[in-house]
């Protein structure tokens, strides 16, 4: 045990360091890591915890499913492994969706750190593997043992040693066996030097064990998130929001109540589980609830098992945001990324200055398989999967960001990435013009993408799409969103969840939502009304019916460009 108490300065200085430790480790990750998915765009989490299974930091680098998610892994790998059994060099491993991140492609690993042969804290980390077996089709699978390689808690190391069966089983169970595999060891490899960084941070500050800091973290962290909730209206509001599903659409309802020092989000009313596969474990709605929370009133507070405490969940049993094993949940994001502006529906009553409008919400993932050549050869195709994205909602001082993956916090993959690994090519990537909602603040654009094969061969186009039927919506007088679109560029609209044969030399068009607008558009400001429209995000019609911007009389047989405008 540490012999003196640390002085404020030293915990505050370790604390940073902490999150410099936990970011360094979400970098080794990303830099070696298998999956295009978390190489490319992010989609992981890295985190500290003390020797009680509390999270102390999490690396800035990271989605909010895995970040607030894994807050709870640690725990879960206790309760199955208690502390005195574990020995330096272990490592444990699963994908339970329900002690995990609400799916089975995320690998969750942990990784007990000893200093001296005493357990002094824990490492862990999670990130989506491509492909682990099941279905190639999001949108078919009616439990989730048909969605892959499912792994309860188990020890993948045993001090230090490998456990090759283990790996076998994973080696197996995938198209992919040497990039899966390499994801594993990517897994380790980034605890193993948070664990190094860590055990230099206290060597340096000669301290043998975390208790001390952890309690200050902790501690500052609640009481600052409590602070800010104080700073809230007490009451409660409600809202509701519809998704588009599948066969029907889903209602989703929340009530949020501000009382003295917490903040709770009920789901009461919500729809029950589907039998399609977007159903939610509590683990996931739990992590986005948080998130949407700490957006609005904890958004400059680190994000811990303190600054978490404050913010409390309930979702009925057996509801489409509280899933019970074996529900289907491979497409858990689909339900999961609509909490926040759910949440958001209720907060705006209560705070309206602070709370943005309706955005695209869930991700346009694309993923993509066919031969790799012509004829096709056996055992030669790819399979691959960009991230795209839609619109965010406008705020009330600010416009929406255009092509963002709020509230998932997943970057937009590159194309030539998802080129090089494929036949495919992207003929068209760029804003789309005019879906973003209208108003004294704008939403957000979508994105307009058309792709085809370049081999005269067909290719699978996998798709699990929201806000087709239900745009993002605008308030205080904004206009909504555009809603998102798929289709064959000869005709034909397509389901947006599915896998669909695309025809060799046809072309599949995305068109992802734009966000909702906040504030009556004629009362935009006049010279962003006109940048808007000479980048061309708005088109002239636009700029003239809806934000009110008028021609000039001598002008009028014009159509382009800008300076045929004036103030309205």
């Amino acid at each position: 045990m540490t012999e003196a108490r640390l002085n404020l300065i030293d915990k505050q200085i370790m604390w940073s360091r902490l999150i410099a430790v936990v970011e360094e480790q979400a970098q080794t990750l990303q830099r070696t890591a298998f999956s295009t998915i978390v190489r490319e765009s992010g989609d992981l989490a890295a985190g500290v915890f003390d020797a009680r299974g509390r999270m102390l930091a999490q690396a800035v680098t990271g989605t909010p499913g895995h970040i607030n998610s894994m807050a709870l892994a640690v725990g879960h790998v206790i309760d199955h492994y208690p502390i005195a059994t574990m020995q330096p060099g272990d490592v444990f491993i699963h994908n339970d969706p329900w002690l995990g991140t609400g799916h089975t492609n995320d690998f969750s690993l942990t990784t007990p750190c000893f200093r001296d042969s005493e357990l002094v804290g824990f490492l862990a980390c999670n990130s989506h593997l491509m492909d682990i077996g099941g279905l190639r089709d999001m949108s078919s699978s009616t439990d989730v043992f048909m969605e892959g390689l499912y792994l309860p808690i188990l020890k993948i190391v045993d001090g230090g040693v490998l456990d090759e069966t283990l790996l076998a089983v994973i080696r197996a169970n995938t198209r992919q066996p040497v990039e899966t595999v390499g994801d594993v060891y990517s897994l380790m490899n980034c605890n193993d030097v948070g664990c190094t960084r860590l055990l230099e941070m206290m060597d340096e500050f000669g301290i043998d064990e975390l208790d001390e800091l952890a309690d200050h973290i902790i501690d500052t962290s609640r009481d600052a998130v409590k602070a800010e909730i104080a700073k809230l209206p007490k009451g409660t509001w409600r809202s509701s929001l519809m998704v588009d599903g599948q066969s029907e659409p889903i209602e989703l309802m929340a009530t949020l109540t501000v009382s003295e020092g917490n903040v709770h989000v009920d789901y009461a009313g919500s729809a029950g589980m589907t039998r399609h596969n977007f159903n939610v474990p509590y683990c996931y709605t739990l992590a986005y609830t948080s998130y949407a929370l700490g957006c609005i009133i904890a958004r400059d507070i680190p994000n811990n098992a303190g600054s978490l405490e404050p913010r409390t969940v309930a979702a009925p049993q057996g509801s489409i945001v509280n899933a019970i094993k074996p529900a289907a949940v491979v497409a858990r994001h689909l339900i999961g990324l609509m909490l926040p502006d759910l949440v958001f529906g209720c907060l705006r009553q209560a705070i309206p200055d602070r709370v943005p409008a309706e955005g695209s919400g869930v991700l346009w993932n694309i993923g993509a398989s066919g031969p790799r050549s012509s004829p096709p050869r056996f055992g030669e195709e790819f399979m691959v999967g960009v991230v795209t994205t839609g619109g965010m909602g406008a705020l009330p001082f600010r416009d929406g960001l255009s092509a963002t993956g709020f509230p998932s916090g997943v970057r937009g993959g590159p194309i030539e990435i998802f080129e090089s690994m494929s036949t495919v090519i992207v003929w068209r990537k760029e804003y789309r013009q005019d879906s973003c909602g209208a108003g004294r603040m704008r939403g957000g654009l979508g994105q307009h993408i058309e792709m085809e094969n370049g081999i005269d061969e067909p290719f699978f186009f996998n798709c699990a799409f929201e806000r087709m039927k239900f745009a993002p919506r605008g308030f205080d007088e904004g206009l909504n969103g555009a809603a998102g679109y798929v289709g064959l560029k000869s005709g034909g609209k397509l389901p947006g969840k599915g896998r669909h044969l695309v025809p060799a030399g046809e072309r599949v068009v995305i068109m992802s939502p734009g966000g909702g607008g906040i504030g009556d558009p004629r009362q935009r400001d006049r010279e962003s009304v006109e940048a808007d429209l000479r980048n061309g995000l708005v088109s002239a019609q636009a700029a003239h019916e809806v934000y009110g911007l008028e021609r000039k009389p001598s002008d009028a047989s014009r159509t382009e460009p800008l300076r045929e405008y004036q103030h309205g």
